[in-house]
């Protein structure tokens, strides 16, 4: 929410867009290490096999860096073309779209309008506001409650939040809560916020603040001040429809509502409790926005939102969704198609399980982090830029080639740094990651064709391969090259994805109260009736396996 200021910087060009921060951490590990076979591709099928609980999703750490992307100017987005979810047989997302002080979920109807086919808009109106009003005053926390609980009663695959203004502040609250699992839904991919009011205490001058207060002498504001506060908040002149049709939407919010704001909401920190969230961010702010906009989001939310890019929409006030619908639109389609949906699609039926009590809060938050989407534009943390690259190369002939857009190269890279890995080596290697950067500068460039590369493979793991350095033995080769199979495997089976994959749900056990649930049915090829129906093979099939003789680095 812009408090009322005199309009200035006109004619301004819009600036690039920003990258606030790298990440620098990413998904942990934990799982217990699966067997593995080969399939007629040359690549390892993993077998089921029940580990113990992943660790708590890691929350990202802040480092300087800031990047230019793309800019939005005037009336133009710059985007690149989108692939059709519906058309390629996934679910359709749902966008959360949370609104601003003084307004309601009607805001983005032009933008859901904009967004169809593709992707399902659902505007909440927030405690106080719209369908909501009679609410009255709610806070931070109740408004996160009020979210969470239409999310859990709509979700069905994979979302995103939309929150403007407060309505960004409250997207905060309620992403932080999916990655530590305390709330009882899944499938979050990203967040997209516009002029969003930080965790922290929102910068507003005093004066500003006891004007806005100086208004709430009713129920509800009176058209007079509606009018000012619509003035105040747009970056250039609108039509007379336009701006009555913005009025009536500031008209219908209780006072209270907005009393609870100006003196409380706005003013509580949250940054503590929300901490660093590692999740795929993009976030819109005006040119002509005022404490919130274009020119203070990249600090303010650095903070909370290491991954985030922020676009500048040249000559755009606060009333984002309302000024420009179509920039805003075709900004969402692009954070999904290039960033949010880089991941695999974890099945419905294993999505509500994960949700359900069944599932503890721990697991719950490992999976949530683990579901989003890599972030590409991170460097390597244990390994250089090369060596990763060789990495890949290597995964790519030991595990099913098609992994939904999972980075496993950059996960593993991750659990180096971290030092997150299964807690043992053989003796005769030295630490995890000198073995990995020793081991993958041998490979390297480890070109040729998949037969040459396959055949290499193996000499390595027989051991009959004869090393060009003094990095590592020919039995040291081998027996890291055992490690990083099985360091691939258990870390593709960190994804819930991978799981339903395989059919395992075993991490069900019971969730947090005192009543744990656990499997009562365990009788072979029996299923619980709240696992519902899995959607991908319950056991590997024979036919999808090799034998050891025929690839043996099994």
């Amino acid at each position: 929410m812009r408090a009322p200021r005199a309009r200035a910087r006109r004619g301004r060009s819009s600036r690039p867009d920003r990258r606030v921060d790298r990440r620098d951490r990413r998904r942990d590990g934990g799982a217990s290490r699966p067997d593995a076979r080969g399939d007629d591709g040359g690549r390892l099928v993993a077998g089921p096999g029940r580990g113990r609980r992943g660790d708590h999703h890691a929350r990202a750490s802040l480092r300087g860096a800031r990047r230019t992307r793309r800019a939005v100017s005037g009336a133009h987005a710059v985007r690149s073309t989108p692939s059709d979810p519906a058309a390629e047989g996934a679910p359709r997302p749902t966008v959360f779209a949370l609104h601003g002080l003084g307004l309601t979920g009607r805001a983005f109807d032009e933008v859901a309008a904009l967004l169809q086919p593709d992707f399902r808009l659902v505007a909440i109106d927030l405690p106080g506001f719209g369908t909501a009003a009679s609410a009255g005053a709610a806070g931070v926390d109740e408004m996160a409650d009020a979210v969470l609980a239409r999310i859990a009663s709509e979700t069905v695959g994979p979302w995103l939040l939309l929150g403007h203004s407060m309505g960004g502040k409250v997207a905060s609250v309620v992403t932080s809560r999916v990655l530590d699992g305390s709330a009882h839904v899944f499938g979050l991919r990203g967040i997209v916020l516009l002029a969003p009011s930080p965790v922290t205490p929102e910068p507003m001058a005093d004066d500003k603040r006891e004007e806005m207060l100086s208004w709430l002498t009713g129920p509800r504001l009176d058209p007079e001040h509606a009018r000012e506060f619509v003035d105040d908040n747009v970056g250039s002149p609108w039509t007379a429809a336009q701006r009555e049709e913005a009025v009536e939407l500031v008209l219908d919010g209780s006072t209270e509502a907005w009393e609870s704001w100006l003196l409380r909401g706005s003013r509580e920190d949250w940054a503590d409790a929300v901490g660093a969230l590692d999740v795929p961010a993009l976030v819109l702010a005006g040119e002509e926005d005022g404490d919130l906009g274009a020119d203070a989001q990249p600090d303010l939310v650095a903070p909370t939102y290491p991954r985030a890019t922020v676009q500048t929409l040249a000559g755009a006030g606060h009333l984002l969704m309302l000024e420009r619908p179509a920039e805003v639109a075709d900004a969402v389609r692009s954070f999904w198609a290039d960033d949010a949906s880089r991941a695999p699609l974890v099945p419905e039926h294993l999505a509500r399980v994960i949700a359900s009590d069944h599932t503890g809060a721990r697991v719950r938050g490992a999976f949530a982090g683990r579901a989003v989407a890599d972030d590409r534009t991170a460097p390597p943390r244990a390994l250089t830029e090369a060596q990763l690259d060789t990495l890949r190369s290597v995964l790519a002939r030991v595990l099913p080639a098609d992994l939904g857009g999972l980075d496993l190269a950059a996960r593993l890279d991750a659990r180096l740094a971290e030092g997150t890995g299964d807690g043992w080596r053989h003796g005769d290697l030295p630490d995890d990651a000198t073995a990995y950067r020793l081991g993958l500068d041998e490979l390297a460039p480890f070109d040729g064709s998949p037969e040459e590369r396959d055949a290499l493979l193996t000499h390595i793991q027989e051991g009959s391969y004869t090393p060009r350095s003094d990095g590592l033995t020919a039995r040291q080769l081998s027996l890291w090259f055992t490690d990083l199979c099985a360091d691939a495997a258990t870390t593709w089976l960190q994804h819930p994805a991978a799981l339903a994959e395989i059919g395992f749900d075993g991490f069900a056990t019971g969730g947090d109260g005192p009543r744990k649930q656990g499997f009562t049915r365990l009788t072979l090829g029996t299923r619980e009736g709240w696992e519902g129906s899995p959607g991908g093979p319950s056991v590997v099939h024979e036919s999808q396996m090799i034998s050891r003789e025929e690839r043996s680095w099994t």
